[in-house]
């Protein structure tokens, strides 16, 4: 068996982290940071009903999958994806995004390439790409080597926060189809598929979902149903308890998730349990919302060309995901 750990990433030491700088970042906040380190965004108060979301992140080893496959035109919608969709599960309108692009040395073919792939996903967020910065950086990277972070704000008022403290017990769990594995996991993908099963490998490079244009369609028609979101992204299904950490979140309805045939051969090459599959990969869920009303969600979903899914239902507890009887 070969896990994400094996594969040279550890979730658990990730997350030790976080755990271990919160009070020391916590020394840098003033009386504006609504909510700082270990949300899937930070809210930062700019008026009495006005609040900034921030988010940043990169697109991880999924780049050497691009770099090996010469497909550079659409990582960059993954770089702004992979921001946009933290910052959305707070309630927020995307209204900026910048960019970082390392080099060893500057192709200006290829970085227009991965600009062109930035400017498209922020067309789909409906934000302005306002800024960026590129490094050429020799002895860093090799030639042909590259990497990128994006940084994206949005604004959300006071009374259309999203942050989990509606949830209540009973409420469904909504899962929202992933366009496949998103952008984690690839150092572990890029393990178990080579690099000649060309067919994979673009399913593999298929980019990141952007939800913003069906969260915006929900909270204008149901704003009072959607409870809490989730961007299922590294560690998975975890991910769902960070809505609400006093409640557990049991998912019972899996069998036929998107993209099925893509994950059993992850599956079966790494010969991981189920459970472990869940908490490693998204298993065709991008996203995941809490409500009380989940025809309205499975109706407006369908209506963007979403696949939105029942899960399965909320408890109270202690925020573990009981998976098919077992604890993530």
């Amino acid at each position: 068996m070969i896990s994400y750990e094996d594969a040279g990433v550890s979730i658990e030491k990730g997350d030790q982290l976080v755990a271990r700088i919160k009070e020391k970042v916590k020394k840098t906040y003033g009386q504006n940071v609504v909510s700082g380190v270990g949300g899937f965004a930070a809210l930062y108060k700019i008026s009495k009903e006005k609040y900034l979301a921030t988010g940043t992140d990169g697109v991880g080893t999924k780049i050497k999958l691009a770099i090996e496959m010469g497909i550079h035109n659409t990582i960059g919608i993954d770089l702004v994806a992979m921001c946009v969709n933290d910052i959305i599960c707070t309630g927020a309108k995307p209204l900026f995004f910048l960019d970082y692009l390392a080099t060893g040395k500057l192709d200006v073919e290829i970085s227009s390439q991965i600009i062109d792939g930035i400017v498209e996903g922020c067309l789909q967020s409906e934000m302005a790409l306002i800024g960026g910065e590129t490094a050429e950086m020799p002895g860093m990277y090799n030639e042909g080597e590259y990497d990128l972070a994006g940084f994206a704000v949005g604004e959300v008022s006071q009374e259309r926060i999203i942050d989990g403290r509606y949830v209540c017990e009973g409420d469904r769990i909504i899962g929202i189809n992933s366009s496949g594995p998103h952008s984690n996991g690839f150092s572990l993908i890029r393990k178990l598929i080579r690099n000649d099963e060309t067919d994979l490998c673009h399913q593999a490079l298929t980019p990141t979902a952007i939800y913003v244009k069906l969260i915006h369609a929900l909270l204008e028609k149901i704003p009072d149903h959607i409870k809490g979101i989730a961007h299922i992204t590294g560690g998975g299904f975890t991910n769902i308890a960070r809505i609400n950490s006093r409640f557990d979140y049991k998912i019972d309805n899996y069998l036929n998730l998107p993209h099925k045939k893509f994950f059993n051969i992850l599956k079966d090459r790494s010969n991981l349990s189920d459970a472990e599959m869940f908490k490693t990969f998204n298993m065709g869920i991008g996203l995941v919302l809490i409500t009380n009303h989940p025809q309205s969600v499975l109706k407006v979903a369908s209506e963007y060309d979403f696949t939105a899914i029942d899960l399965g239902s909320v408890y109270k507890g202690e925020g573990k995901i009981d998976f098919n009887g077992l604890k993530l």
